[in-house]
């Protein structure tokens, strides 16, 4: 239990770096490609025999980088083709797991993972994979802040975009292989996605948005890990329904407060 909760917290703080510039960048149907496109990654590495983590970094990194060049060339056309290789992605890790003689791998463990079963290993790479991509962020936080915003401005400003893009695609990738086998497929896409579309409402700057998305992820995952242990849930699941329901009371408090406002004064 109390590695799962280190390994939830570092997950949160990387979900939280790197969902905020997922979200203002509007790439989470990239992201989600990438995490489904891993599992060919898996289904590669149990067949062929060879170490998990290589085989699967290799050919994660390998769809992504190629997810991201179509999605800076044919733009329109992407989010069609991105779903054709998150489909080709994961049936192709189904057949060869299928495939793999003498080998049955529990595939609802990389859905939604075994946080309660992390090794001390996984949370020193976690460590230092989170050290490393917080500094590459905080060194290229202007560069991003204007990627994110204003692209055009961006290349006028005379940063190098494409590149920028390119190494953000990579880190999420990266940190998608070293995450789904800690706490799943399901769970990465939740904490990219979820926190960071809530804290967008509440900050006023980049930076912000990735502390309180950090912070959100962060309580999520304590209060899922708390409630499946009490009640003896699945830990994974349980972090992501606590997790949808912050979602959908922001929804709630975001609709409540924009009715009020709309409601006239009298005097």
């Amino acid at each position: 239990m109390q590695n799962a909760l280190i390994a939830g917290l570092l997950a949160s703080i990387i979900c939280g770096v790197l969902g905020t510039l997922v979200v203002v960048n509007r790439i989470v149907f990239l992201s989600g490609g990438i995490a489904h496109a891993a599992y060919g990654g898996i289904g590669l590495a149990f067949f062929l025999g060879w170490p998990f983590l290589i085989v699967t970094l290799g050919f994660t990194l390998v769809m992504a980088l190629f997810m991201a060049a179509i999605t800076m060339k044919a733009k329109h056309r992407s989010d069609t083709i991105i779903g054709v290789m998150w489909a080709l992605g994961m049936a192709t890790g189904i057949i060869l797991i299928d495939l793999t003689p003498g080998y049955n791998v529990d595939l609802m463990s990389y859905l939604f993972g075994s946080i309660l079963t992390v090794p001390d290993s996984d949370i020193w790479l976690m460590l230092c994979m989170g050290a490393i991509i917080i500094f590459v962020v905080a060194f290229f936080y202007n560069d991003y802040l204007a990627l994110s915003y204003d692209e055009e401005f961006a290349q006028i400003r005379g940063v190098h975009v494409k590149a920028l893009y390119f190494m953000l695609i990579g880190m999420l990738a990266v940190s998608i292989v070293f995450i789904i086998q800690v706490v799943g497929l399901i769970l990465v896409i939740a904490l990219l996605t979820i926190p960071p579309y809530i804290a967008e409402k509440y900050s006023k700057s980049l930076f912000m948005m990735m502390i309180v998305s950090s912070g959100l992820s962060a309580f999520f995952t304590v209060t899922g890990l708390w409630l499946s242990y009490v009640f003896n849930l699945t830990s994974g699941a349980t972090i992501i329904l606590i997790a949808g329901a912050g979602f959908l009371i922001s929804i709630a408090i975001e609709h409540v407060t924009s009715n009020m406002r709309k409601v006239p004064k009298v005097n």
